[in-house]
Order: C-alpha cells, then sequence, then structure tokens
C-alpha cells in the first residue's frame, strides 16, 4: 500500500512538473501573496459583447481573484457591448479617472482583450502621465477578417435590412448592459466597422502608440513613458466540453486566404501584436485567453489564470 501511494504521488508531481496547466492547479497550494503585487492597480477593460460581471456571470472568470490573492489591486469596468472605439474609450477613460481618485494611485496598467485593445490604447493616448502600461490579449490591432466578411455581408444586404440586424444586436447589448448593471449607449454598425481592417488602420493613424509598422512584427515597446505588451492565441477547439469551441472554428474560416492565416476564431495572430509580443500562438481560442467558458480551456495549455498571473509579476519586476 505504501509503495502504491509513492508510486501515485511521483506520477503526481511528475505530471505537474511536464504539463503548465497541472502546474497550475498545484500553485494554488503554495499561494506566494506578493508575486503579483504590481507597484500600480491593474485595470482590466473587457472586449465586444463583454462584461465585468452580469449576474452569476464572470467575464473574467477566477483572473481578478488568482490576481487579488497574489497581492495585485484589481478593477473590473464596464464599457457599451457594442460601440465605436472613440466612445468605448471615453467610457473608459471616465472610469479610469474614477479609480486613479478612489486608489489614490499615480498611474494604473491597463489590460484590455478584444475590442478592449483599442479601449485601453485610447485612454492611454489621453492620459499618458496616469498609465503606466498597456496590454492587448487577443486585440484586433490591426483589424479583424471577420469584421471585413460581416461588413461585406452587410454591404450587400442593403441599409435596411442592416440596421434591423443592427438594432437587434443593439438590444442585445443593452440587455447585457442591464445584467451587469448598467445602462449604456450602444451601435453594432460603429463597433462592426472599428474593428474592419480599415477601421483599424484609421484608428491606428490616430493612436499609433505600440502598433507594429511592419507586417508581423513588434512594435514600440515604450512610447511616451507608457509601456506596452501583447499576447494570443491560435487555437479553435480546445475542450470539447466547451460550447462556444465549434463557433471559434466556425469563424476561423474568414481567414483562409488571407495575409493573416493563423487565428485564435476572431482575431489573426499578427494582428493581435502591439509593443512587446509576450506570445501569438498560445492553444486557447479569443474565449479561452480570458478563461471561458468557465474555465473550460486546454487541459495540457498553460492556464490563462496563470497567463496574467505572470504578466503581472512581469509588470511587478519592470517597477510597474
Amino acid at each position: 500500500m505504501a509503495f502504491r501511494f509513492k508510486t501515485l504521488a511521483l506520477a503526481s508531481l511528475l505530471m505537474a512538473t511536464a504539463s503548465p496547466a497541472f502546474a497550475g492547479w498545484f500553485s494554488w497550494f503554495s499561494v506566494d501573496s506578493s508575486y503579483a503585487k504590481t507597484r500600480y492597480p491593474i485595470v482590466l477593460a473587457h472586449g465586444m459583447a463583454g462584461f465585468d460581471r452580469a449576474g452569476p456571470l464572470d467575464y473574467w472568470y477566477g483572473i481578478p481573484a488568482d490576481l487579488q490573492d497574489r497581492g495585485a489591486r484589481v478593477y473590473l469596468t464596464q464599457v457599451s457591448s457594442f460601440e465605436s472605439s472613440e466612445a468605448r474609450g471615453e467610457q473608459l477613460l471616465q472610469q479610469v479617472e474614477e479609480i486613479l481618485a478612489i486608489s489614490g494611485a499615480s498611474k494604473v496598467n491597463l489590460i484590455g482583450h478584444s475590442h478592449g485593445a483599442q479601449s485601453v490604447r485610447y485612454v492611454a493616448a489621453a492620459i499618458p502621465g496616469r498609465i503606466a502600461s498597456v496590454t492587448s490579449v487577443g486585440g484586433p490591432n490591426k483589424g479583424s477578417a471577420v469584421a471585413d466578411l460581416v461588413a461585406s455581408v452587410s454591404d450587400v444586404a442593403g441599409d435596411d435590412l442592416s440596421n434591423l440586424v443592427g438594432s437587434v444586436v443593439n438590444g442585445f447589448g443593452a440587455l447585457i448592459g442591464l445584467a451587469a448593471g448598467e445602462r449604456l449607449s450602444q451601435d453594432s454598425l460603429a463597433g462592426l466597422d472599428a474593428l474592419t481592417t480599415v477601421g483599424a488602420a484609421d484608428f491606428n493613424n490616430r493612436y499609433p502608440a505600440g502598433v507594429p509598422t511592419s507586417a508581423c512584427g513588434e512594435g514600440s515597446y515604450a512610447d511616451n513613458g507608457v509601456r506596452y505588451y501583447s499576447w494570443s492565441g491560435t487555437g479553435h477547439i480546445t475542450n470539447l466540453l466547451d460550447p462556444l469551441d465549434l463557433p471559434m472554428t466556425l469563424t476561423s474560416a474568414a481567414f483562409v486566404g488571407t495575409d493573416d492565416p493563423k487565428n485564435d476564431g476572431l482575431v489573426g495572430r499578427c494582428s493581435s501584436h502591439l509593443g512587446k509580443v509576450i506570445r501569438d500562438n498560445y492553444h486557447m481560442n479569443h474565449l479561452d485567453e480570458v478563461n471561458q467558458t468557465i474555465g473550460l480551456t486546454d487541459l495540457f495549455e498553460t492556464d490563462p489564470v496563470v497567463v496574467f498571473r505572470n504578466h503581472a509579476n512581469r509588470l511587478k519586476q519592470a517597477g510597474l
């Protein structure tokens, strides 16, 4: 019996060492309460159709609590689910200014997922002296082939049908906002336009900080005193129990034949680059990047919660 127990223990230890995911699980038993203790608070900005919390649903599933357990001060924000990058950026700017006032911090670290990447970039351009860093997670910094495809279908459908569909989507966005406790403007057509290749290029012309000048390179690591980072995935079906993996696989078809074919289901690998690229090929789809759905991600890939945790430590080591 003793031999069997020792064998099982050794096997468990080997699995934890060999697999990043298992290592993430075992790390819960030895929490370093200062590992993620950044100098400045961390502010999380959600993407399109997103929210901070809506009833029992948590957009950043398990991530804020993990960071807080390890010393970080974390703030969640809520902007319109569907709006232009500028409108969402203005909403986030107001909340960041409130967070700065409430926390007493001189700066914050901004992390934006998906369309939230444009939001945090907008805020950094508006108040660079109050922003320590900007991190894009699966951000369509050069647009999305999915948005291009939907926009082209919308053009063919005509204004009447596009406006009708847009109204339905706006209503959905309003319901998300109400569930999250907010009444915010919704403009799905403006949000769609912002994420097209053309729309993103226009945004980049006005807010170029951190954006790579080459097709698939890195951008400036620092601009106007603000550090820039990014990471993303190239997975689609990563957990058979996740009902949203199939839609990610279907939307990935929009990237076939494009100049940026590898993608996370919604954003191309190269488009996700901003500033220093931490990694752009995690086996994660667009929702896995924020530990959705309810943590149903690849068991043998690095846990998304651990990716955020390690980034907080990276910011800490950089004095941010």
